[in-house]
């Protein structure tokens, strides 16, 4: 039986075949909108660019390899293929999500998806006691971030899909602080696995992009429909740049992953911390599963600010030189973020801080820089 493939080998390799036409190494950008039929009926496989293209399915069938499933499908971003999982659903139905979760869907949640009767509980899912008391009849989905933005909670994602896979509910499972290169929630269990390809897979702060993959054919034939008929795809140049960024996705993650593991342990002796966020230290509520879970621990670290105001909270990130205040994450240089005014900003103050997002906390997304700059950017600022 032949020996399947590396990681790093289908990250360069896998949906990239030479170019029938000319050979080229390089998938091409097939910036089209249409292709000619030989007769009405007789194609190459491609009719119109919304439905497929040439790009486009190499970026899926790569992703597919990278998170052991049989399809992927690409999004025009992040939130468009969370709207897209929440297509499936009917009025009626009801949604289990992770408390600690991004504030852009929990927007989609609250926002758009309550005015067509579908419900959402906000559970603590690193607890799956907690999950198996909110079950009711009417839950459909459980959406689960591990590790969680911004908080770096731990859900098991095999024991969720234990629990509600024989009770006909979906589990889908926001992959995008851990990658594939470091998580496959499809090989414990999950049934859907999300990605913002914008953060890690494309790894370099220059493109939109989203993507859902799964094991199930059923499921991928009812994405893809949802994917023709709305329309939110990705175009070829933006799936050329992300194909382009995978090839070094297993390069990248070991030193994002090196680089939060020293700043984790930095800020933790620091006197000015209140409290360190990251899964890789022992102590930690979900190291263990983590430890199971993931190959390495991520490039993400949250921190709080001992008995700082806002306006201190602010003052210290804008001292930082390297760590650059931004939204978004997983590029290759050290962003900050101030994720109650920032990307949770939508979220009630007082679930903000109920979950434990207070103005004095700061997430950083560490980047490949040299660690030493790193640290000496952090201590300078302190």
């Amino acid at each position: 039986m032949e020996k399947e493939q590396g990681f790093g080998t289908k990250a360069i390799h896998a949906g990239q075949a030479a170019d029938p036409a000319t050979s080229a190494i390089m998938t091409p950008i097939y910036q089209t909108s249409t292709y000619v039929h030989e007769y009405p009926g007789k194609h190459k496989g491609y009719e119109y660019s919304r439905s497929e293209n040439p790009t486009r399915l190499a970026l899926e069938q790569n992703i597919a390899a990278l998170e052991c499933a049989e399809k992927a499908l690409c999004f025009s971003s992040g939130m468009a293929a969370v709207d897209s999982v929440l297509k499936l659903l009917e009025p009626g139905d009801e949604v289990i999500a992770s408390a600690d979760l991004y504030g852009g869907t929990y927007r989609l949640f609250k926002q758009q998806y309550e005015r067509y009767k579908i419900s959402f509980k906000f559970v603590d899912l690193s607890d799956v006691d907690l999950l198996r008391s909110a079950i009711s009849k009417q839950t459909k989905l459980i959406w689960i971030e591990t590790p969680s933005n911004p908080l770096l909670k731990i859900s098991d994602i095999a024991a969720i899909a234990d629990l509600v896979n024989s009770r006909n509910i979906l589990l889908a499972a926001d992959n995008t602080f851990a990658s594939p290169y470091l998580q496959n929630p499809l090989v414990e269990g999950a049934d859907i696995v999300m990605h913002s390809v914008s953060k890690y897979l494309g790894g370099h702060s220059d493109v939109i992009m989203g993507a859902l993959a799964t094991k199930s054919e059923s499921l991928a034939k009812q994405l893809y429909s949802i994917q023709n008929n709305s329309g939110a795809i990705p175009g070829p140049q933006d799936c050329y740049l992300v194909l382009r960024g995978i090839k070094t996705l297993h390069l990248r993650m070991e030193r994002h992953c090196a680089n939060a593991e020293s700043i984790a342990k930095f800020l933790k002796q620091h006197p000015q911390v209140e409290a360190v966020y990251w899964p890789g230290f022992v102590e930690d509520d979900g190291h263990e599963i983590a430890k199971r879970q993931m190959r390495a621990f991520g490039g993400m670290v949250s921190f709080q600010l001992r008995n700082a105001s806002q306006k201190e909270t602010f003052d210290f990130m804008s001292k930082l030189r390297l760590f650059t205040i931004a939204q978004s994450l997983g590029g290759v240089e050290s962003l900050c973020a101030h994720p109650a005014s920032m990307s949770h900003a939508s979220v009630p103050k007082e679930e903000r801080e109920r979950q434990g997002i207070k103005d004095q906390l700061i997430r950083l997304s560490v980047g490949v820089e040299d660690i030493d700059d790193l640290i000496q950017d952090l201590e300078q600022a302190f």
